[in-house]
């Protein structure tokens, strides 16, 4: 249940998104050769330096991600509120 699961922390939509999109599968497969290529030519700490910054990167893009879901859910939640509004405006069946 989506409730019990958020209750608890356990709801993570984030960990859920599996793309399917082929031209996705491409871009990680370039990025996992770039890292094969970087890691085989820079120094055991440069390569240390690179994968901090692609943690961070890795960060952020969640922290976008959770903003994207969050504003996605209120706008939702907004067009429901005015779908319900105009309902109680137009009880009677009569469009705008």
């Amino acid at each position: 249940m989506i409730l019990e699961d958020m209750y608890y922390g356990n709801w993570r939509p984030n960990e859920q998104i599996k793309s399917t999109d082929p031209e996705s599968q491409k871009v990680n497969q370039k990025i996992s050769e770039h890292m094969e290529m970087l890691k085989n030519k820079l120094s055991e700490v440069d390569f240390e330096q690179m994968e901090v910054i692609f943690d961070l990167l890795n960060e952020s893009t969640s922290l976008h991600s959770a903003a994207a879901f969050i504003h996605g859910y209120q706008t939702g939640a907004l067009t429901m509120i005015e779908v319900f509004s105009r309902d109680k405006e137009f009880g009677d069946g009569n469009k705008p």
